[in-house]
């Protein structure tokens, strides 16, 4: 059965920087989309960032633009997200995701939009 699990989250001060991973199996991995969403407590679903198979097409959030990066190990079945210069508003579990589709723009996020997700990983940015 599918199983994703994150992991790398943390409390970390602002300006700080945290390096998540999501390790995946029961699904082809190197042959779908993947993304990073993220959900603070009280607040809705927010996409964060969608990489494609190979990893040469990649988009952000305007929110996290400039500070987090994304990529993927498909050999290791494996997505990341690089996060820097964190702010108290990245406060959120962090999960990820296999999208139905690709999101290349800031627009609200739905879990339907997805296959399947992991439990998340909170990230907690404070002083």
């Amino acid at each position: 059965q599918v199983q994703i699990a994150e992991s790398g989250g943390g409390l970390v001060q602002p300006g700080g920087s945290l390096n998540l991973s999501c390790t995946t199996s029961g699904f082809t991995f190197s042959s779908v989309a993947m993304s990073w969403l993220r959900q603070a407590p009280g607040k809705g679903l927010e996409w964060v960032s969608d990489i494609n198979v190979g990893g040469g097409s990649i988009y952000y959030a305007d929110s996290v633009k400039g500070r987090f990066t994304i990529s993927r190990d498909n050999a290791k079945n494996t997505l990341y997200l690089q996060m820097t210069n964190l702010y108290p508003e990245d406060t959120a579990l962090y999960y990820c995701a296999r999208p139905k589709r690709m999101k290349v723009a800031t627009v609200p996020a739905y879990w339907y939009e997805y296959y399947y997700w992991g439990q998340g990983t909170q990230v907690t940015v404070s002083p």
